[in-house]
């Protein structure tokens, strides 16, 4: 993984809240260094599956991206994860530039009711890492995805586009395709099943 999604601090601070960790293969060693204890470190390669309690299950699949900064490069897996619960089938893209894979997964484990993708800090010289707002929409597409949730967006500034601009361009990429997207505001909850009322909040924070 990256630093600024595997943060030694935040990861500390939500240490006592955490049962279960479920990671890509390499990651385990920084959580038993971190004071996890190894019987709760649950690492995956592709395709393989974890049972979790209440008949809930995460299998680990492909993403286009890569790990590590500087000079470390790809010591770690990345990952994306489909968590099914009774009642909902998730899928969480993390990074990934928009390829094949989210057609293959969807034949094999589809269709998804929400989808969470990756959606901001994007440039068409990262294309085969990161997604174009189109391109998120149109992955939501390929996963039959009911709903979409939009990530990575109004956060770090490692591009050189405007905060919100993701969220306007996925928006309106959504809208074309009748998709029905989900943009809470950080902190606000969302349901999984039932209705959600977000308002287009980043537009009154311009």
């Amino acid at each position: 993984m990256h630093y600024d999604h595997l943060d030694y601090k935040t990861i500390d601070r939500i240490k006592s809240k955490v049962g279960k960790v479920v990671i890509g293969l390499g990651v385990g060693a920084h959580f038993e260094r971190w004071g996890f204890a190894k019987e709760n470190i649950i690492e995956l390669d592709w395709n393989e599956i974890v049972d979790l309690t209440n008949g809930c299950s995460i299998t680990a699949k492909t993403g286009r991206h890569f790990s590590g900064r500087t000079t470390r490069r790809n010591n770690t897996l990345w990952i994306s994860f489909i968590l099914k619960t009774p009642t909902s089938n998730l899928y969480l893209g993390g990074d990934s530039g928009y390829d094949t894979h989210f057609k293959q997964i969807v034949d094999a484990y589809g269709p998804f009711d929400l989808a969470i993708l990756e959606c901001g800090q994007y440039n068409e010289y990262w294309k085969y890492i990161h997604m174009m707002p189109e391109e998120t929409a149109q992955a939501a597409i390929d996963l039959k995805a009911t709903k979409l949730l939009p990530v990575h967006w109004a956060k770090f500034a490692l591009s050189l586009h405007a905060w919100d601009e993701p969220i306007e361009r996925v928006t309106n990429a959504a809208n074309e395709k009748s998709l029905q997207i989900l943009s809470p505001m950080i902190g606000e909850e969302l349901l999984l099943t039932g209705t959600n009322d977000f308002r287009e909040w980043w537009k009154k924070v311009r």
